[in-house]
């Protein structure tokens, strides 16, 4: 399954006299591609929460699992906007992609096994599923989806671009 690409608009504030818009195939393959993701939540004091983690692509959605809990599992119980950024720590080269979006806790049994079949593929880490959750060395883990909303793209390097895509 796949969503239709979302229109890509460079925002010229931000980006180099020639710079384009960078494609939506780059930026998802950015996101499948990428080994740490960073996730943002907010603080039931309104105070932001910012942890690495590890996460997958599939049907055009993030997703990424944490223990029940853990401070980003209580943060996204209060709030469930959040947002998950990845990229590369070189200010010339490279694209940092951030997605913006509402995370949903998920349990169906069959995505589960396709979630913890990639979690196996990309990073060597088994999960079992039972009882709607991922459950390995650290005990349960609940998985969450993040649908994107809107989607920015940072081109690094000349030329540099702003892109955003909204869904």
């Amino acid at each position: 399954m796949s969503i239709s690409a979302p229109v890509a608009e460079l925002d010229s504030r931000f980006s180099s006299p020639d710079a384009t818009p960078t494609s939506w195939e780059k930026a998802r393959e950015s996101l499948n591609q990428a080994g740490t993701y960073w996730l943002t939540t907010v603080r039931s004091d309104g105070r932001p929460h910012v942890t690495p983690l590890v996460a997958v692509w599939q049907d055009d959605a993030l997703y990424f699992c944490t223990g029940p809990t853990e401070q980003k599992a209580k943060n996204l119980v209060q709030n469930p906007r959040c947002i998950l950024t990845t990229g590369c720590n070189s200010f010339s080269e490279g694209l940092d992609v951030i997605v913006e979006g509402e995370a949903k806790q998920v349990s169906d049994e069959n995505l589960l096994q396709r979630l913890a079949a990639q979690w196996k593929a990309k990073y060597d880490w088994p999960f079992d599923v039972r009882d709607g959750a991922f459950y390995g060395d650290g005990g349960r883990a609940d998985v969450y989806e993040v649908k994107p909303a809107k989607v920015l793209g940072f081109g690094k390097g000349e030329p540099f671009s702003q892109t955003s895509w909204r869904f």
